[in-house]
């Protein structure tokens, strides 16, 4: 046995909270040292007076290799010849309370499968990717001017063998990607994969955080999902989850017996939402595992971007029923960004916040948290809260819906409808519709023809596309055999269209972060509760018209202000028998009446389907026509007088 010296260096940036590849000196690597085959073990534990390698090859007994503190600081490594890959073990701690403790690695590679708790030596090295183009394409392009459609799914019961059990990872390529392709997602969000030992806590209380479940497979496995993802022109995001992590024994917690990856004092310690214990996120030593888990994430698994849950319960911590911001989250969130976009701009950091925390998505030299997205959680509790309403009381509550866009750019925004709404009790979007059957069906699509016309990203939580009518049940599968009914097979039409349109839209996402890039028609009609509004590209001509209409009553011959005297197409309409809707389409192109209405140069007269949402492209002609000498004068028109 030969002890492995981390070189001063390594110690000293790892206790700085700079060690960013700490992932290379702790944990298990296989090397081979003097013509010997082995495995190096290295573990960080403080307050330690011992620690052992132990596993089947000892007959997990700590007394034939016990590891030396190379560190003041406690760092313990060893290296144990003949240990070779698929190799279980952990560490047996001596602690200076007379306790014996078995953890798992905190670096491990890989893991046993639930129930047990094992580590696993693992050669991670080696996969050969090709997603070469994928990586090159996606420095060329700015990520606020594209699309951004992200499909959030958890892998255990978005679909299941016939049995029961999961599918791998690999399995899982050839059936979801086809799927996330045909319903032109743009991306999908991964709900956490890191190890974790109970499924019902979907991943948010975990153990092996460079360990992805071993529940779907092996490490090589996934690399090969996210390449074949890639290839086909798909992100990979992963939800990511740096603020607290579970108790149980073999895992982080009291991991020498004393807190070493937790915060000392109680009750900033506990969460007590979770029942989880919080990171000391004032500690170095767990910025340097923290940091170079995601930049682990980045370089090994070719992650495109991190879902960072439950950034609200880091910002604020309960000192003893008070809850106060906290300072050591915030110095860690920044560096966290900084470092991230040094390694990678092109990277998505997402923040999950339901605070008004001010410039999330701010950079940190301008005094910001570094995000470069926040999921905007006042805009999905409003809307679903408006839509849940009784269509009548909607005009009692109107300002729900036009309050998003008093605060749409103050920062960049992805709207989400994601796993927290349709699971415990608030049951699936579907069914928080009012209204009958037809009517449930109406309304969400136009809640879907809303969110993706409104300003930001979107995000849709899987079930959500073919109007599953259960809240999310997560120890099953999705209720796949819905598409057997006709409601549910038209509704999941009407996404693929409408997601169809949001791609290839740029007014729908080029200027999602600017006030330029939208424009209220009619805000104010509240005892109708239709709304209207323009949407606009970078080019002048690039715009498109929506009227939403939140109630059952159809009019025929509504005047809409339209900002362009052209001719309109409508190429979306919700109510089109085709989606399951009445048939209260404007088929033919609608005629632009060259007279001013809802403060706009010109308008046009359009049937307005009930609970319906429609989308007007204007249709462009040749310059110099007659038509446009008209519009030039209309507008000059209007102009003047708004001069007066």
């Amino acid at each position: 046995m030969i002890v492995i010296h981390p070189t001063e260096l390594d110690v000293h940036l790892f206790h700085e909270g700079s060690l960013y590849e700490g992932y290379n000196i702790f944990g298990a690597h296989l090397q081979e040292i003097e013509g010997v085959q082995g495995t190096r073990f290295s573990v960080w534990a403080p307050h330690a007076l011992q620690v052992s390698v132990v596993g089947d090859f000892n007959n997990w007994d700590g007394k034939e290799h016990g590891m030396e503190k190379v560190s003041e600081e406690g760092i313990w490594s060893l290296f144990v010849p003949h240990i070779g890959e698929n190799e279980l073990y952990k560490y047996e701690i001596h602690t200076i309370h007379g306790n014996l403790l078995l953890k798992s690695d905190p670096y491990a590679f890989y893991s046993e499968v639930r129930p047990n708790t094992a580590s696993v030596v693992y050669n991670i090295e080696g996969y050969q990717w090709n997603d070469q183009k994928w990586l090159k394409n996606k420095k060329k392009k700015s990520m606020y001017e594209e699309p951004l459609s992200i499909y959030e799914l958890h892998f255990g019961s978005w679909l299941k063998k016939k049995d029961g059990t999961f599918y791998n990872y690999r399995q899982l390529a050839d059936k979801l990607i086809p799927y996330v392709l045909e319903h032109n997602f743009t991306h999908i969000e991964i709900m956490p994969l890191i190890e974790h030992p109970y499924d019902r806590s979907w991943g948010y209380q975990g153990t092996g955080y460079y360990s992805p479940t071993s529940r779907y497979g092996n490490p090589q496995e996934l690399m090969y999902f996210i390449d074949q993802c890639h290839q086909n022109g798909i992100g990979v995001l992963l939800d990511w989850v740096p603020g607290h992590y579970c108790k149980d024994a073999h895992g982080l917690y009291m991991f020498d017996g004393q807190p070493v990856y937790e915060y000392k004092d109680m009750p900033v310690q506990e969460n007590s939402v979770w029942g989880t214990a919080n990171f000391d996120l004032g500690k170095p030593e767990v910025h340097s595992f923290l940091i170079s888990n995601a930049l682990f994430w980045m370089k090994y698994y070719h992650i495109d971007g991190f879902r960072v849950d439950a950034v609200a319960n880091m910002l604020y911590w309960d000192a003893g029923g008070v809850f106060q911001k906290n300072e050591y989250a915030v110095a860690f969130l920044q560096k966290l960004n900084e470092v991230v976009f040094t390694e990678d701009p092109n990277v998505l950091m997402i923040a999950e916040d339901s605070t008004d925390w001010p410039l999330v998505t701010a950079p940190v030299y301008e005094g910001g948290l570094g995000f470069n997205y926040k999921w905007n959680m006042g805009w999905m509790n409003d809307i679903l809260a408006y839509m849940e309403c009784e269509p009548e009381n909607r005009k009692f509550i109107h300002d729900k819906v036009t309050f998003s866009l008093l605060y749409a750019y103050s920062e960049n925004f992805i709207l989400p409808l994601s796993h927290d709404e349709v699971v415990h009790g608030k049951k699936s979007l579907l069914n928080k519709m009012p209204g009958d059957y037809w009517r449930k069906f109406a309304q969400l699509r136009l809640l879907y023809g809303y969110l993706m016309t409104h300003p930001g990203k979107k995000l849709l939580f899987m079930g959500g596309e073919f109007g599953q009518f259960d809240e999310w049940k997560d120890l099953e599968d999705l209720d796949w055999n819905l598409q057997g009914f006709e409601m549910h097979r038209l509704m999941q039409a009407y996404y693929k269209e409408l997601a169809a349109i949001y791609k290839r839209s740029k007014p729908l996402w080029q200027l999602d972060h600017v006030q330029e890039g939208f424009q209220w028609i009619d805000a104010d009609n509240r005892d109708q509760s239709i709304f209207s509004f323009v949407r606009k590209g970078v080019q002048k001509d690039e715009l498109l018209v929506v009227v939403c209409n939140f109630t059952e009553h159809v009019y025929t011959d509504y005047k809409v202000g339209v900002p362009m005297c052209a001719n309109y197409n409508e190429i979306l309409n919700s109510d089109a028998v085709e989606y399951g809707g009445s048939g209260q389409v404007n088929k033919k192109k609608l005629k632009t009446i060259l007279k001013s209405f809802h403060n706009q140069p010109c308008h046009v007269e359009m049937t307005i389907p009930p609970f319906g949402v429609s989308i007007l492209r204007p249709v462009k002609t040749r310059k110099g026509n007659k038509k446009d000498d008209q519009e030039k004068k209309v507008r000059s028109n209007v102009i003047g007088r708004g001069k007066r």
